[in-house]
């Protein structure tokens, strides 16, 4: 293949929806600018007291009450009695004007600056702090004050950044857009929010109806409810005045079967349950419409993330910070119908017993606190229940939280797969391997456990061929948690098979809406648009927003005037709810960035490039957004301004290895070689682990017969990605041209297990086993 053959392979960067995986809850935030919407169906928690007294009392002792509030002595926790902290050279100090509360930290442009505190966020283990900015934004200063005791380590400032610098032209830096409250955090901080973003003015009208998450967070509007309160409170009312409620359970008795210690019974969840109402701000997601309810599923208004490796641990235990509902939604209590309510009361948040003793409200406490079953001897220190099947990690520098997976203690799996466990957690002086042999001893050798995705996840990863049959396994097995059969259709795109066509095919109908959304998102562009018509058109009038937004992504480029009139109104339809649910996010450079390549495929250049622009406007910083920018000049055949928006990016952000890769191309295309191999060998150095990279490079330097190097790089390529498909094809093309058979036979071997459907590589296969 000649490198004018690969280029023409290179698609243009996308930016992936980053509005999923930065979740809900910040390290930083912004405000609001105004009170209620006009026409808001909301009463305020005051109102709901006046007949809810013991509830009301509930919820104002608990986090959810103090997320969000004004800055006033009664409501800030932190020492502003000029106070000092200092990290990686940022320093903070933090002052008292009058009734002000004030930090001096280095402001936008790297000086230092007084910022007056507008509200308090959060209130334990630790409280945040946001400044109000002219155009309607709250930010979330770096500074947080540590609300635990002093002798457990709080009553002190530190830097939410602890482990490196955030400059003033680091996205993560206070005054910038990952520290947005208006964006990142909002929604779950306050009740009936309106972001209001203005795109023409570059400006924030944020509007809810109180600070907080009140009643009406939960329970949608209440002035409904209030009416029919204060009426003949008619029993056959829907709702009781309520637009909408979430879904109930039917009633279950969670007793323990004597023979097992657990309950016996399990119950069917409906849609739109308790669950799904706390899965709104308890997941990581990304928000598609303002238009929430109780009684919805969570994909009608947001978009969950999938059990990724940058977010979860191959076996699915959390490793960013994802919050409870992906965890919880894999644990055999959910299956069994378990909701949130049954261990936290709804109203204080609180847990409804102690530790463990919440979980003896179902489970028998003498049975699992003996040592027979913990291999620990009872008394104080023990662990329980929570020490081993709920560990523990900690956000945000002193937040700890508990795994909600409810999982068995896996020290076998650490050994194999380097996945956390429990046992080690306590015993950190012990090896996996010591406390694997320990639960042997005590349990037997077969681990019995409900997630059982770890090996299959771990392997696709790697881009073992062996990891295929594991993922459609799962997808196929109705048992198994809807997002671990969604993850791995997701991941099982990684090894294209027939089986794994046909496997995504079926779960397009699947009855949970996260396994319908991760089978549209796994269809490729580039299958042909009739088959892709075909399968996704009835999707398009899909009950929940999120597969109907998916299906308008998967169709972006299919005309609509070739339709019939009702499959062109749906199809605009979709269209125009998934371009809402980007201008919703049209303050950021990722939202911008989807719009831009939707518009370009749909035959708009014009339109997608102001987008761009607007992106790059937001975050200059954004090096993908000028990638996909500088491919569209690319195939306008401007390769100019191309290189120019390339070179433009790279200086703002030298080690966006995206930026000297797509510009590395650029110089191949004007055939100046020498300056191509620098760049796209400097992408390598910066991103190591991308294949594709290293990929191209190779092929690049082989294309100018640099043999020595690219052999070189060659070995180096295929020790670090010894799955990937192209990489496999350039050692098979030069061990074939060098008659060395030896080395051919066993990449042929991999290659054929990688594309188990294509038989010229099978017959190839096969005569290089034969003359071994």
């Amino acid at each position: 293949m000649t490198i004018a053959q690969e280029i023409s392979r290179v698609v243009a960067f996308i930016v992936a929806a980053l509005w999923i995986f930065f979740g809900p809850a910040c390290s930083a935030l912004a405000q609001q600018t105004s009170a209620t919407s006009p026409g808001s169906s909301h009463a305020g928690s005051e109102t709901c007291a006046g007949c809810h007294p013991a509830e009301s009392a509930a919820w104002k002792k608990s986090h959810h009450a103090a997320a969000m509030a004004p800055a006033t002595t009664e409501t800030v926790r932190g020492d502003f009695n000029n106070a000092t902290a200092e990290s990686h050279g940022s320093k903070g100090k933090f002052l008292r004007d009058g009734g002000r509360f004030v930090v001096e930290t280095d402001g936008r442009d790297g000086k230092t600056a007084r910022f007056e505190v507008s509200h308090t966020f959060g209130v334990e283990p630790l409280q945040q702090y946001l400044v109000t900015f002219p155009d309607g934004r709250l930010q979330a200063l770096p500074w947080a004050w540590d609300t635990r005791p002093k002798d457990s380590g709080g009553q002190r400032w530190f830097h939410l950044y602890p482990d490196q610098a955030t400059p003033s032209s680091d996205p993560l830096h206070w005054t910038r857009s990952m520290q947005n409250w208006n964006f990142m955090c909002a929604e779950c901080h306050t009740s009936d929010l309106h972001k209001n973003y203005d795109a023409k003015k570059d400006r924030f009208r944020t509007s809810f109806s109180e600070l907080g998450v009140g009643c009406e967070a939960c329970h949608g509007g209440a002035s409904g409810h209030v009416d029919w309160a204060k009426g003949a409170r008619n029993p056959l009312a829907k709702n009781q005045g309520f637009a909408a409620a979430h879904a109930r359970r039917p009633h279950i008795d969670w007793s323990p079967d004597e023979k097992t210690g657990s309950p016996a019974q399990s119950a069917s969840r409906p849609i739109g349950d308790e669950v799904e109402l706390c899965a709104r701000c308890h997941s990581r997601r990304g928000q598609l419409t303002e238009d929430w309810r109780p009684g919805k599923p969570l994909e009608d208004t947001h978009a969950p993330a999938l059990l990724t490796h940058d977010l979860f641990e191959d076996d699915g235990q959390m490793k960013d910070e994802v919050f409870n509902d992906h965890l919880f939604k894999q644990s055999l209590m959910y299956a069994r119908g378990v909701n949130c309510s049954d261990c936290h009361d709804p109203h204080s948040g609180r847990l409804k017993a102690a530790r463990a003793d919440v979980c003896g409200q179902c489970h028998q406490a003498e049975r699992f606190s003996s040592a027979t079953h913990t291999g620990h001897k009872s008394g104080p220190g023990a662990p329980d229940c929570v020490s081993c099947h709920m560990p523990a990690r900690t956000y945000m520098v002193v937040d700890e939280r508990h795994d909600h997976s409810f999982r068995i203690p896996r020290p076998d799996l650490s050994v194999t797969l380097g996945t956390p466990n429990s046992c080690n957690a306590c015993h950190k002086d012990r090896s996996a391997s010591w406390a694997a042999n320990a639960i042997e001893q005590w349990h037997g050798p077969v681990r019995k456990g409900y997630q059982h995705w770890a090996e299959a996840f771990h392997k696709a990863r790697l881009g073992e061929p062996s990891a295929r049959e594991l993922l459609l396994k799962l997808a196929n097995d109705a048992s198994t948690p809807a997002v671990a059969r969604a993850t791995a259709i997701s991941e099982a795109q990684r090894l294209p098979s027939m089986s794994v066509e046909q496997a995504t095919n079926k779960a397009l109908s699947d009855p949970d809406p996260i396994v319908r959304m991760a089978a549209v998102r796994a269809l490729s562009p580039s299958l042909p648009l009739d088959q892709r018509w075909r399968r996704v058109e009835p999707l398009l009038s899909d009950p929940v927003r999120a597969i109907r937004i998916e299906a308008a992504v998967a169709l972006a480029d299919q005309p609509a005037d070739t339709l019939s009139k009702e499959d062109a109104s749906r199809l605009e339809a979709a269209w125009a709810e998934y371009e809402a649910s980007q201008r919703l996010i049209a303050d950021r450079p990722e939202g911008r960035a989807n719009l831009g390549m939707f518009l370009l495929r749909r035959g708009k250049p014009a339109e997608a490039e102001a987008e761009y622009l607007a992106g790059l406007k937001l975050e200059p910083a954004a090096a993908p957004l000028s990638v996909n920018l500088a491919d569209l000049y690319r195939g306008q055949g401007k390769e100019a301004e191309s290189e120019q928006v390339l070179r433009k990016a790279i200086a703002i952000s030298p080690d966006a290895a995206a930026g000297h890769h797509a510009l590395g191309l650029s110089l191949v295309r004007q055939r100046r070689y020498d300056e191509a191999i620098s760049e796209l060998g400097r992408a390598v150095e910066l991103a190591p682990d991308e294949s594709r990279y290293a990929y191209v490079n190779i092929v690049a330097l082989q294309s100018l017969g640099r043999e020595q190097e690219s052999r070189a790089l060659l070995d180096k390529a295929l020790r670090r990605f010894p799955y990937d498909m192209d990489i496999l094809q350039l050692e098979l093309q030069d061990a074939i041209q060098a008659e060395d058979v030896k080395r051919a036979a066993p990449v042929a071997s991999t290659l054929a297990e990688m594309a188990p459907d294509d038989a010229e590589i099978a017959r190839l296969a096969a005569e290089l086993k034969d003359h071994r």
